[in-house]
């Protein structure tokens, strides 16, 4: 997208703020989950508390809006999210910088980026990747098209790895990765997804699947790519829960879309852990279109009875 060519001057702020745009990883082993929590560590709250830090003479501590909150376990590799800078901060920010020793002049956002890494991922467990001004328009929340995660398994024929433990499931028994395909197949489209999500009071359940494939890495690893406009809680590892079942043998593929249908919870099947989930990437359309899909994504949820703080993606729990 071009927000990534984009610097501090290109904007015209001048006096009225502006909002930036967050690329970030983190290994979720060592965190309670994105979403700040009381005397727990979160990936939002340690950000939080790093952006407090360096604004501290800058008034309230900007705060993020994530494209996809993850939970307990999860990882990401192509997190997003974004926060909104008063005109203080702005200001302190892009104010000019002395050069450097060997005269080279430090850019605002880099050092933001330095500063961030320092605070927050002194563990070397988050990671944030770059720092740019969001398009006109841009919300990590509601602008996206799709979200993508990746599950990893290791069956009794995969080599296990102990140093990938953390991010991958280890499974008991042996399974068959065509059948899991044909299961994962048969989920595709539009849908109630009722079955794979954990019901939330006035909360929709229906999402469109677009993507959802098996294969077998060289290593003999088992791995999940999911893709969806939007995941509902819980539903990723519950999908994989399923097809794994299907893996084993103890479900059918039309079985398994049997209990689509139903769109009722089931124990037919057992959600997978978090630890061999990851969140990889996040899509979002051309900068021209960013605010129309916020809108159009703010009204789809309003209309389908959402909470105004839920988001439209909570998967990774």
């Amino acid at each position: 997208m071009s927000e990534t060519a984009r610097t501090p001057e290109d904007t015209g702020a001048g006096d009225t703020g502006v909002r930036l745009r967050i690329d970030l990883s983190y290994d979720g082993s060592g965190f309670s989950g994105w979403a700040r929590q009381p005397a727990l560590r979160t990936v939002q709250g340690v950000l939080e508390d790093a952006l407090a830090t360096v604004f501290t003479r800058w008034g309230e501590p900007p705060q993020l809006t994530v494209a996809g909150r993850t939970d307990a376990g999860v990882h990401a590799t192509g997190q997003v999210a974004h926060l909104d800078l008063s005109p203080d901060q702005w200001a302190a920010l892009t104010r000019p910088k002395r050069p450097s020793a060997d005269g080279t002049v430090r850019d605002a956002f880099a050092g933001l980026v330095r500063r961030l890494n320092g605070l927050a991922g002194a563990d070397g467990d988050v990671v944030v990747r770059s720092v740019t001004v969001a398009p006109a328009g841009f919300d990590a929340r509601f602008s996206p098209l799709w979200r993508r995660y990746r599950y990893r398994v290791a069956d009794v024929d995969a080599l296990r790895d102990p140093l990938r433990r953390g991010h991958t499931t280890w499974y008991p028994g042996r399974l068959d990765p065509a059948a899991m395909e044909r299961g994962a197949l048969r989920l595709l489209g539009l849908h109630d997804f009722a079955a794979f999500c954990k019901p939330r009071v006035g909360a929709t359940t229906i999402r469109t699947l677009q993507e959802f494939r098996w294969h077998r890495e060289p290593d003999g690893v088992l791995v999940a790519s999911l893709q969806a406009d939007a995941f509902c809680h819980s539903m990723v590892r519950a999908m994989v829960g399923g097809t794994l079942a299907v893996g084993e043998g103890r479900l059918t593929a039309d079985e398994l879309d049997d209990l689509r249908v139903a769109a009722a919870r089931t124990s037919a099947f057992t959600t997978a852990p978090a630890r061999g989930l990851t969140l990889t990437e996040v899509g979002y359309p051309d900068d021209d279109a960013l605010e129309a899909r916020a809108v159009q994504t703010r009204a789809r949820r309003d209309a389908e009875g959402h909470r105004p703080g839920d988001l439209p993606d909570e998967d990774g729990r």
